[in-house]
């Protein structure tokens, strides 16, 4: 990998892995659209994981806060006297939330990887799923905020998750999405959306990592730290200014360009 490749595939990745535009399909056609070669599997982990230390580092409050209440959670009386904290609660729905993705990711991950990442798959997945956003976007209600979830909320946001394992779909606007349709505000539906993003970058990291450790290659250092820091800080402003817009802008022009980008997609390959 050149200098240019490492630097375009970190920001990309950091960018979109927050923002409903799906950053897998972005990083499958970085190299189609292009004559780089695949990064390779080293590569993907170290800005995914680049993604995840922002992500912390951007909510580590709300995470301390909910990881302390969630472990007093456990505590037998606790449970006998049932447990009221807010922060518990939606550290006990951010796991709720996961169990789909992960379920659907083991059985579904191998016929996904072989079959569905065309560029025709992705363009399918980038309008179909932006039509959505923006019917919830336009329709949605008055917003509750993350805490004001329930059981159910998350489950059904878990189950829209999973779908985001469809390349061009995005993790993040199918979230946002489902968390609109249920009366979330777009403030809230976006948090809840980045907070769902730890367990499950951290789950599939740790696959890669695994596929890494079975077929192990060269690893460029250089390139890896360069990754990890470069996608780390563009998914960090990413976040920030996403929750600090996204009130006024909405989610229209991020419509607007997965469904340009669609057709676009249609026009160079159908």
């Amino acid at each position: 990998m050149d200098w240019l490749q490492v630097v375009v595939l970190s920001v990309i990745q950091g960018l979109t892995e927050f923002l409903p535009i799906s950053s897998s399909a972005h990083l499958i056609l970085v190299p189609v659209l292009t004559d780089w070669t695949d990064q390779g599997l080293t590569f993907d982990v170290a800005v995914h994981l680049g993604s995840l230390l922002a992500v912390v580092i951007y909510f580590r409050h709300d995470l301390k806060r909910m990881a302390v209440s969630w472990v007093m959670s456990l505590n037998v009386r606790t449970l006998r006297q049932g447990n009221d904290d807010s922060d518990a609660r939606l550290a006990w729905w951010v796991l709720l939330a996961t169990v789909p993705v992960c379920l659907a990711g083991l059985a579904l991950h191998d016929r996904i990887e072989v079959g569905m990442r065309s560029p025709l798959w992705i363009a399918f997945g980038l309008i179909a799923f932006g039509l959505v956003l923006a019917y919830a976007d336009w329709n949605k209600r008055a917003g509750r905020s993350e805490y004001q979830l329930s059981m159910r909320d998350a489950l059904i946001i878990g189950l829209a998750q999973a779908l985001a394992l469809i390349p061009g779909t995005s993790r993040s606007g199918i979230t946002i999405t489902a968390a609109l349709l249920l009366g979330l505000s777009r403030e809230g539906a976006a948090r809840f959306s980045f907070l769902l993003s730890v367990p499950v970058i951290v789950l599939a990291s740790g696959l890669e990592i695994v596929g890494l450790v079975q077929s192990p290659s060269h690893i460029d250092w250089s390139a890896m730290a360069a990754g990890v820091v470069l996608s780390g800080l563009s998914a960090y402003f990413c976040i920030h200014y996403f929750l600090a817009f996204i009130a006024r802008i909405g989610m229209q022009p991020f419509v607007v360009y997965r469904i340009v980008l669609g057709l676009w997609l249609l026009w160079i390959f159908a």
